[in-house]
């Protein structure tokens, strides 16, 4: 009697001693089934995309790096984003999804060249290859813009400027090392001007005036928008363009008011003690 119940305890000893063990071994069993099952399974049959105006669906799909077949689970969303930004830069909103059992969608939203970085004039291209190359004379000089390039509101270059463009001339910036896909740079002593001009087009978006303006110049402590073709507004570089922006029209709005739709002149929204001045073209 005492020798059964001695195996009996040594039974559900070891019962216990290997449970935890035997659940272990359950638990990697399905990991493994489940990745063998997704390696084996899951492949890419089809590739969707949708938005693309500029860019057609085989551009879109042969810049993403997806091949059919490819293992729908082992794809890398990060690098397909990188890859397709990179060498398609007009691509803004951009969204990668699998659905199973083995098709990939791509959404894309294109940007829209709303302003072209025009070439900066010999005196303000020597002034930036002075301070890139910070008093060294034997240093390589920079690479600076030599063509005009189209922008979109964030600041992104796109692609060389075509002769017909009708974005918005930006002129007052010395674009470093251009380059389509990349965030404009310029040399540090323009970074304040580059910052306002990031500010005013996105206030010029919100507004939806950017068919309204030609071109902007930017200096060191104001900027000017050739507004309608008839106005040139001078505004503080470091202004409130949302509120800017707004004065300018109801400037425009009550002159035309009084019976002149087709009035010209200037505004110079920079005095601190009124709003605005308006000069009107002799």
């Amino acid at each position: 009697m005492s020798r059964r119940s001695s195996r009996s305890r040594t039974r559900r000893r070891n019962r216990g001693r290997f449970g935890p063990l035997f659940k272990l071994m359950c638990i990697i069993g399905v990991v493994v089934a489940l990745t063998v099952g997704a390696t084996v399974f899951f492949r890419v049959e089809r590739i969707s995309v949708s938005g693309g105006q500029r860019y057609t669906q085989e551009d879109i799909i042969a810049a993403s790096g997806i091949q059919i077949g490819d293992n729908l689970y082992a794809l890398n969303k990060v690098r397909i984003d990188r890859n397709i930004r990179t060498q398609l830069p007009y691509v803004g909103e951009l969204s990668i999804n699998r659905v199973l059992p083995s098709t990939i969608v791509i959404q894309v939203t294109e940007w829209e060249a709303v302003a072209q970085i025009a070439v900066p004039d010999p005196a303000q291209a020597a002034a930036a290859q002075e301070e890139l190359a910070g008093g060294d004379p034997d240093a390589e000089p920079a690479v600076l813009g030599q063509e005009p390039w189209l922008i979109n509101a964030r600041g992104k270059l796109l692609e060389p400027a075509p002769e017909d463009s009708s974005a918005i001339s930006v002129t007052g910036l010395t674009p470093v090392a251009p380059q389509a896909g990349s965030m404009l740079e310029t040399p540090e002593s323009e970074k304040t001007r580059l910052e306002a001009l990031a500010a005013l087009l996105g206030a010029l978006e919100q507004a939806e005036l950017f068919s309204q303006v030609s071109s902007i110049h930017l200096e060191a402590t104001q900027l000017t928008v050739r507004y309608l073709e008839r106005f040139d507004v001078k505004m503080r570089i470091n202004a409130d363009f949302s509120y800017s922006l707004r004065l300018m029209q109801a400037v425009r709005k009550e002159l035309e008011a009084q019976g002149n739709t087709e009035i010209r002149g200037s505004m110079d929204l920079t005095q601190k003690e009124q709003d605005a001045v308006f000069s009107p073209e002799k």
